[in-house]
């Protein structure tokens, strides 16, 4: 069996995000970027299913300008076989993300899609739901355990919801999306860091997949969340409770 996994290059979670003066978007110039961090985790889990026996080779995928190779390599060194690279300058929403792995998962005939269940860029968490349905695949999301049986062609997936833990059981092919709990991913070796600067990367269009990029949503504003007030110190439960409830009228 073949995995696929997808992967998407954000700006650092440890970078303290500044947005534009024209307020059009977030900063990324002279940024420090790296791989999203749900998407590492879907890249470990690949890699642990293949190293148990169960899949035979995976494979890599990121979309984007030219910078997302640097991504790409990250991945191969982390463990990945091949690596993909939809080469294009258009600004990616949901839907058309998951158009273009849907044509990807026709070119390469995988068993498995694993995807981050979010970006912290942007939140979304649409993408994996999305190619589920263009797809027509089962999909198994938040998940924070998965087992496979082969014999079976059968994913057993426990997800994360609001009440706590729900187990479904999905057949094979099916799209995965993976919670924070479900791994840890691993670090890429320098030896391995090496390596992957020399590997080929295969590169699409989406002119090449016949897919054509164009959205639906309109970004009207990006502005940062107001700040916060200073707090006050109170001497007594009396004052408390007097601010709280004439001042902030919360009671």
């Amino acid at each position: 069996m073949k995995i696929m996994v997808a992967i998407k290059r954000v700006v650092d979670y440890a970078v303290k995000i500044r947005v534009k003066s024209d307020k059009t978007g977030v900063e990324t110039n002279n940024v420090k970027m790296s791989m999203n961090p749900f998407c590492e985790i879907a890249l470990e889990e690949a890699l642990k299913i293949k190293e148990s026996g169960f899949a035979s080779e995976v494979v890599s995928v990121s979309m984007g300008p030219t910078q997302c190779v640097d991504t790409l390599r990250t991945s191969l060194a982390m463990g990945a076989d091949r690596a993909i690279h939809v080469d294009t300058k258009e600004m990616l929403y949901p839907l058309s993300v998951a158009k273009l792995l849907k044509a990807l998962v026709d070119v390469e005939k995988p068993g498995l899609l694993i995807l981050g269940k979010q970006a912290i860029d942007d939140d979304c968490n649409q993408t994996g739901q999305m190619v589920a349905g263009l797809l027509n695949w089962p999909q198994g999301t938040f998940a924070s355990k998965v087992v496979l049986d082969k014999e079976k062609h059968v994913a057993t997936v426990d997800r994360e919801v609001d009440g706590g833990i729900e187990t479904v059981s999905i057949d094979l092919p099916a799209v995965l999306t993976t919670d924070l709990r479900l791994n840890q991913p691993r670090y890429a070796t320098l030896p391995n860091i090496m390596k992957a600067k020399s590997k080929v990367i295969k590169k699409f269009t989406p002119q090449d997949l016949n897919v054509e990029i164009r959205s639906d949503l309109e970004v009207v504003e990006v502005t940062e969340p107001p700040k916060r007030k200073a707090g006050v110190l109170v001497s007594s439960v009396d004052e408390l409770i007097d601010k709280l409830k004439n001042e902030a009228r919360v009671i």
